[in-house]
Parts: structure tokens; C-alpha cells; sequence
């Protein structure tokens, strides 16, 4: 049965706590999964949530700390002592371990490397946090199965079952050459069912991918997304076997880059929450509100210099916001197709045929929906020329509305900027004033004013 986070549930976990009824607590949450026991701590005050993470053993615990909301887990980690936050370390992966190491202040996480009592772990973290937190490193775990291929099958099997012990799930058998080179990967399948005496040498499927340790994570995530791959192993330069990267962690890079995206095309120029200070969210907002003002201004002075048009012909000024308006649509539109394009590697051919191919689609919307606003404004003035301008209009404002929103997020992806930026207020604000100052300029010469 799928879990259910209840008001009844977290008033009786509240009660366990506000008594100190241990047993009841523990008997309580063991019958969870530790990420549903992250989510009641979620809706717990800070003590509450202390507490609970201090009564669990560890091997528990520190799996609930992954799961955690950032900011809770954060203050959670304030209230355990430097040995304390060891001990979760020790229990956890290293790519997690190195996570919640990095999340600690400058102070805290010499400390708590110092406190970890397995060498060998500590010595793995600390070279996991050499490495860029965007880069494929920032990301892989060094737990894994590797098997090398002089080894008999024999010896292979004794050597896994050592192995797997230390790797929570086995998605892949490495095979490695005597200078630690990744050579190929190993079939379970093949593995149980040939000869004792045979060697790794003989049976190992030399066609493997992999990524380099610098590669950026985003890359990582389309290689991983276009086989279908649950794990990847991560090579240096000379292809020596480093670690792999599993999909969880790849999941969680998408729903990052996706949250960063959504914000940028929102018009949030920096990674903020809900929960963020006034401050914080105002230095995130403010750039690009303060970019539709000057949009805004713009737009009044453009109308300033067609007021003329205005009293001789008012019915202009009430479709201004309908023609503003399918300026930054069709633009928001072409943007994010683009964008989206551009971010599951879609988009091909040359920045020409792919302009040419908006502009033959903006035109064809246009001129649709320019018949019927056509008609309307015919049926509604009685006016042949009003309503051929205005029409006209429309189709020039969602031509040059779509190539402008094709065009800038493939630029500035050329230029190494996140395209996304192109579908918030940046497409929208320069659309609503080049569509204005298109709608005036064209109606102008139409109805020659």
C-alpha cells in the first residue's frame, strides 16, 4: 500500500516524541521506508525532527538525511555533533557522503573528515570533493563491482560476492586491465554460465560506455538518457576506472536543471525557494521586473510618437494590447521549443533552416488568425482599411515574433549561455515592444498617417 502522509500520523509521531515513548516511536517508524520517515520529519519542528534522527540507528538515519528537504536537513546538521555526523557518514555512499560533507560550513568539514573512522572511505570522499560539483566526478561513487581479466571465473565469483557487499545495488561488472584501464563490462548471465576454468579475458563484452571525469554532468545525463543506461562508469584521461554514476543521481541533476530552467523562464534570474528570505527572493525577481518596466517605458514612448495615429484613428490603441500580447505568445512559444530542443538534443541542421521553418509557421498562424481578427474588426468599425491594417499587422508582428524566438535561445547556446533565459521576460518584453512599434509603423503606411 502506497504511503500517506496524515495529520493523524504526525499528531501521534508529535505525542511519541512530546512523551519520550521510545519504543512506541521506533515500532512506529520501522514500519516505513526511510525516505517516508524523511517526509514526516519534513513536517516536524526542528527539535522534533533532532530527536528522531538521534533515537534511529544510523544505518537508518543516514539514509533519511539524503532524503531530507535541503533547509531541514541543513538545521538538522547544526544540531548533531561533528562525531555524530560521522557516524552517518560512514554508513552512506560516497558520492551522498561527499554531498552532505558539502553542504556543512568550511569549519565543520575537516572536522567531520577527521571523525570517519573507516580509512579507506574517508580517503574516497576526500577525493570525490576534489572535484567540480558540476563535473562528472562531482557526481560518480566509487563503490562498485570491478573485476580484472586474468582472473578465472572461479576467482571472479569469490572476489564479487566480496565486493557486493560494500555496493547497494550491482548494476554493472566492471573489467579492468592490470593498470586499473577500463576494457569491457561483464554479463551476469554469461558469467554463471560458463566454465570454472575460464578466464575473464574469454568472455567479457569489450563494448562499454563511459564518460570522462571532467565531463560536464548535464552531458552525462543525455549519454545516460540515450542508451538507457542505469549506471555509467567514470574514466580519467588515460581511461583508468575512477567510479560510476547510477541513475538516481542523474534523476536528481534533470529535476535540478529542470527547477533552474522553470526559474530563468520565469524570469528568476538565481536558484531560490519558497521558504528564501524576503531579500533572497527580491534579488532573484528584481532584475527581470525591473527589465519589464524599462520594456514598459519603451512601449509608452513608442506610442508617444504615434499619437497622431491615436486621434485620427483610436481604434488603433485598443488592439495595442492584442497585438502586444501575440508578440511575446508566439515568442514564448517558438523559445521554448527551441529550448527544449536544445536541451534533449533535437534541434538539428543550420540556424538558416531552422528560421526559415518558424517563419513559413508563424506566417501560417498569422495569416489564420489574422482572417479572423480581420473580419471582426471589419464587422465591428465597417472599416475596409482599419481592418486590413490591423490584420496586416498581426501577420508581420507573429512573423518576426517567432524568428526572434527561434533565434536568440540558438545564439545564446552558441555563446554558452543557458537558453532558457530566452523564454521568460527577455523574449516577452523585446517582442511586446518591437510588435508595437511594427503595429504603428505598418498601420501608418497602410492608412497613410
Amino acid at each position: 500500500m502506497q504511503f500517506q502522509l496524515t495529520e493523524e500520523l504526525i499528531e501521534q509521531v508529535e505525542r511519541f516524541v512530546e512523551e519520550q515513548n521510545d519504543k512506541a516511536l521506533q515500532t512506529l517508524l520501522n514500519e516505513f521506508h526511510y525516505a517516508d520517515i524523511a517526509e514526516i520529519l519534513d513536517e516536524l519542528n526542528l527539535e522534533q525532527a533532532v530527536y528522531v534522527i538521534k533515537l534511529l540507528d544510523s544505518e537508518t538515519t543516514s539514509d533519511i538525511l539524503i532524503e531530507l528537504d535541503e533547509d531541514i536537513r541543513e538545521k538538522v546538521l547544526k544540531n548533531l555533533s561533528v562525531k555524530e555526523i560521522a557516524g552517518e557518514i560512514d554508513e552512506l555512499d560516497t558520492d551522498d557522503a561527499a554531498d552532505i560533507i558539502l553542504e556543512l560550513p568550511e569549519e565543520r568539514q575537516q572536522a567531520v573528515i577527521s571523525e570517519i573512522e573507516d580509512e579507506s572511505h574517508k580517503a574516497e570522499i576526500t577525493e570525490l570533493l576534489a572535484y567540480d560539483e558540476d563535473s562528472a566526478g562531482g557526481h560518480m561513487a566509487k563503490e562498485l563491482v570491478k573485476v580484472y581479466e586474468t582472473w578465472t571465473v572461479a576467482g571472479c565469483l569469490r572476489r564479487i560476492r566480496g565486493q557486493a557487499q560494500d555496493v547497494k545495488r550491482v548494476h554493472s561488472v566492471y573489467v579492468v586491465d592490470k593498470e586499473e584501464k577500463l576494457i569491457g563490462r561483464l554479463s551476469l548471465k554469461d558469467l554463471i554460465v560458463a566454465k570454472s576454468e575460464q578466464k575473464i579475458a574469454d568472455i567479457y563484452i569489450s563494448n562499454v560506455d563511459f564518460v570522462n571525469v571532467e565531463e560536464d554532468v548535464e552531458e552525462v545525463a543525455k549519454i545516460m538518457a540515450k542508451y538507457d543506461l542505469e549506471a555509467i562508469p567514470v574514466v580519467d584521461k588515460n581511461e583508468k576506472l575512477l567510479g560510476r554514476i547510477t541513475i538516481d543521481d542523474i534523476v536528481d541533476v534533470i529535476k535540478e536543471e529542470a527547477d533552474k530552467d522553470y526559474q530563468l523562464a520565469a524570469g528568476i534570474i538565481q536558484d531560490v525557494e519558497a521558504g528564501d528570505s524576503i531579500l533572497e527572493l527580491t534579488r532573484a525577481r528584481l532584475p527581470w521586473l525591473f527589465l519589464g518596466l524599462v520594456g514598459g517605458v519603451g512601449a509608452f514612448l513608442i506610442m508617444e510618437g504615434f499619437h497622431g495615429a491615436f486621434n485620427q484613428y483610436a481604434v488603433l490603441f485598443f488592439f495595442t494590447p492584442l497585438i502586444a500580447a501575440m508578440a511575446g505568445n508566439v515568442g514564448v512559444q517558438s523559445s521554448a521549443i527551441i529550448v527544449q530542443g536544445l536541451a534533449n538534443n533535437d534541434v538539428k541542421g543550420s540556424i538558416n533552416s531552422r528560421l526559415l521553418k518558424e517563419m513559413l509557421l508563424a506566417a501560417l498562424n498569422g495569416v489564420i488568425l489574422a482572417i479572423f481578427l480581420f473580419l471582426f474588426v471589419w464587422a465591428y468599425t465597417g472599416a475596409f482599411d482599419k481592418a486590413l491594417a490591423i490584420s496586416i499587422s498581426l501577420v508581420a508582428v507573429i512573423i518576426i515574433a517567432g524568428l526572434i524566438g527561434t533565434f536568440v535561445p540558438l545564439f545564446l547556446d552558441k555563446r554558452g549561455i543557458d537558453p532558457a533565459i530566452a523564454t521568460g521576460p527577455f523574449i516577452t518584453t523585446s517582442n511586446d515592444i518591437l510588435g508595437i512599434l511594427l503595429y504603428f509603423w505598418i498601420a501608418k503606411m497602410i492608412l497613410g498617417i
